[in-house]
């Protein structure tokens, strides 16, 4: 009875919340699935929703479609308002504030009468490359083909018939924003991904911006790039409230409200280190999955161009370096799940987490050499910039006194899994002598206690954590965000300390002193060996079955 009448309660307290407007709703855009999640004022989540979608090919180029962007928001939020109704029997007609999040990067262009000029070209474009090239040396700055400028650039460059007519270009968030607001703005961190950030001013690098206008092609169109960017806002500010025809659009029922305020419209890098505290300085977050990027929070600005090394910003305008990798898991998954066959074969299946949670400890058992007993991985299933590769190969190999055991197997997935992104990392603590006190590490491959956390720490020699709240991702980062502007005479970094992580539980794995000379000798041989993936890619062809 005891238990019944505390969930009760529960609910009459969360029913009053919502009726007082103490909620903040964050939604964010992700590559596969659009999620609404609504939070309280103790930062737990109270409903969700979501959709899924995929990018399609437009004109040759990824993309998604007007259509499926308002579809797929609208489906998302009415899934979390009819979660509020079912769950606590309320209605949402307000919310205390709202924020919009989005995959980085990419490029939707207006005209003047705010249409849409060509299909939204996605981060995932890498048709400019010469833009990239170009504006990097230009800058000395590295510009990645997936940012927001080299795809305008590069429009320029292929003198595309719709650049003259550009009045406005955003990202995916700062274009749902300025659709339910009215305003043109985009959160600093976000914007560091369209075009380069002043750190001190939080605005953007002005001398980069007449350099932009002087190139001849630039100076020979109608407009000037001032003229065409968002304003930047740091985390905190107002950044509008939602207009009658912005609530029709995200709530087509009627029943939400027009006059909510909200935050910054922000990229998934940023709702990132939010939702792993990772925005101090000398902090960051390792993301893995089947991709990852490690990134951390500078306290000045590197002193030579890098490409290995992008450069963002954190929602409140402080400089990050990003190192980014376009293999992780893949390869790995694939070897564990060969295992999951063999036991299925000796009539023995187990199931996924005791095979990951078997195969995991293995490689930091007591009887495996530090190095990896001479054996070498390469993860590549795509090309990789940062290795140098155009196309990837999937490639084992040993010598022939290399020590062939599980362990030492294991030991070398999970290495050759954290190698491309140490990498960029390299770059920064070893070339730029950047300082990092912790990494936050987020993805499935911290599932299993302790084990990617130790390899990790190895390999970055760098303490690694591992938070429990780290699983609720970027809408619930960017809900984070929007409770913000609550707290905005705090600043980010002591607002996320002292309230939001406060009691937050977490593990931290120190580096191992041996595990680190391991690693490093490892990492040698793995870089040393890479012209044996550049013979596969000669050897094997790209479609072989």
């Amino acid at each position: 009875m005891a238990a019944t009448e505390n969930a009760a309660e529960r609910v009459a307290t969360i029913a009053e919340k919502i009726r007082a407007g103490k909620t903040s709703l964050g939604i964010e855009f992700g590559s596969t699935r659009i999620k609404a999640v609504l939070i309280d004022d103790t930062y737990a989540t109270i409903a969700s929703g979501d959709f899924g979608w995929a990018s399609h090919l437009e004109d040759g180029l990824w993309s998604y479609s007007v259509e499926e962007i308002w579809t797929g928001l609208q489906t998302a939020y009415a899934a979390m308002a009819g979660d509020v109704e079912k769950a606590y029997g309320e209605k949402l007609t307000h919310v205390g504030h709202i924020g919009f999040s989005a995959m980085m990067h990419g490029y939707l262009a207006f005209d003047e009468a705010g249409e849409l000029l060509v299909p939204f070209r996605t981060w995932q474009n890498t048709n400019t490359h010469e833009a990239h090239e170009k504006l990097s040396e230009l800058f000395q700055y590295n510009i990645p083909e997936r940012w927001s400028i080299a795809h305008l650039y590069q429009a320029v460059l292929n003198n595309e018939e719709h650049v003259g007519k550009v009045a406005f270009f955003t990202t995916l968030a700062g274009y749902v924003h300025w659709k339910l607001t009215g305003k043109k703005v985009l959160g600093v961190g976000d914007a560091s991904g369209m075009f380069p950030i002043d750190p001190t001013t939080h605005t953007w690098e002005t001398e980069f911006v007449k350099q932009f206008n002087a190139l001849p092609e630039v100076a020979a169109q109608p407009w000037t790039l001032e003229d065409l960017l968002p304003e930047p806002l740091v985390a905190g500010t107002p950044a509008g409230e939602l207009t009658a025809e912005g609530a029709a659009l995200l709530d087509p029922t009627g029943t939400l409200q027009p006059g909510v305020v909200l935050a910054p419209p922000e990229g998934d890098a940023g709702t990132g280190m939010v939702a792993t505290n990772s925005v101090r300085v000398r902090t960051g977050n390792v993301s893995a999955g089947t991709s990852i990027f490690a990134m951390v929070v500078l306290e000045r600005k590197l002193e030579r161009l890098h490409p290995e090394v992008d450069l963002v910003t954190t929602p409140a305008g402080d400089l990050a370096g990003m190192s980014h990798a376009n293999n992780f898991t893949s390869d790995l998954n694939a070897w564990v799940g060969l295992f999951g066959q063999f036991a299925e074969a000796l009539g023995t299946p187990v199931d996924a987490g005791t095979l990951y949670g078997t195969l995991f400890r293995a490689a930091i058992a007591d009887d495996v050499d530090r190095n990896a007993g001479g054996l070498i991985n390469y993860p590549f299933r795509a090309g990789e910039f940062l290795a140098g590769l155009s196309e990837g190969r999937l490639v084992f190999a040993r010598g022939p006194e290399a020590n062939m055991n599980l362990g030492n197997f294991m030991r070398a997935q999970l290495f050759s899994a954290f190698s491309p992104v140490k990498i960029g990392m390299d770059v920064m603590t070893k070339d730029e002598h950047v300082q990092v006190d912790s990494l936050v590490g987020h993805g499935g491959i911290f599932t299993t206690p302790k084990v990617a956390q130790k390899i990790l720490a190895a390999a970055f020699n760098t303490p690694i954590k591992v938070m429990a709240t780290a699983a609720e991702g970027g809408a619930w980062g960017m809900a984070v965000l929007a409770d913000y502007l609550w707290h905005a005479d705090t600043a980010l970094d002591a607002y996320l300390d002292e309230r939001v992580f406060a009691d937050a539980a977490s593990t931290t794995e120190a580096p191992d002193a041996q595990d680190v000379v391991g690693f490093e000798d490892f990492f040698d041989r793995f870089t040393k060996g890479l012209p044996i993936e550049h013979a596969a890619i000669a050897a094997i062809p790209l479609e072989e079955r």
